[in-house]
């Protein structure tokens, strides 16, 4: 069984890899889709798509798992067809996973199996973000090695650059 894993990872964070290790429990491998990979340097959406590849990769690469694939799948501002949208990027999968409910809602309108992710209490990328602007202690919510690369990149510093008033 494919699982697919739609989100923005912005960025990755402990529940993200919860996620994953429990979608692969049911599954051979999963796909991991990078929605709004077009956006970055933005308030929701400060990581570009290099920057989410590589470190998704280095965390599920440190954690010992191989069985997967990252792929970007750009906005189309269309709900209608996005669902469309994402097959003609990703032909084969047989369950999703997500945990924003218009993306839950078309998959099951177009007759896809959605297991809706556990949210771990208090772990949100938005969250996360919000930390770094107001300089509390975000990294025990993200894997070591996104703490690692968002201080390599100077991450903080755009977060907080994007998001001054």
């Amino acid at each position: 069984m494919i699982a697919l894993f739609i989100g923005r990872f912005q960025p990755f964070h402990n529940a993200h890899l919860s996620d994953v290790k429990e979608a692969l429990k049911k599954g051979d491998e999963i796909i991991i889709a990078i929605g709004s990979s077009q956006e970055s340097h933005t308030q929701d959406n400060p990581f570009s798509l290099k920057e989410r590849k590589e470190i998704i990769h280095n965390v599920l690469k440190e954690n010992h798992i191989s069985e997967f694939k990252i792929i970007s799948i750009p906005d189309i501002n269309n709900d209608g067809k996005w669902v469309d949208h994402v097959k003609s990027i990703i032909p084969n999968f047989d369950i999703v996973y997500t945990g924003n409910e218009l993306t839950e809602r078309l998959f099951r309108e177009k007759g896809y199996e959605v297991n809706k992710i556990k949210l771990i209490p208090n772990v949100s990328a938005t969250k996360i973000r919000d930390m770094m602007i107001k300089d509390e202690d975000w990294e025990k919510l993200v894997p070591n090695e996104v703490v690692s690369y968002i201080k390599k990149i100077d991450g903080v510093k755009r977060v907080k650059g994007i998001n001054k008033v």
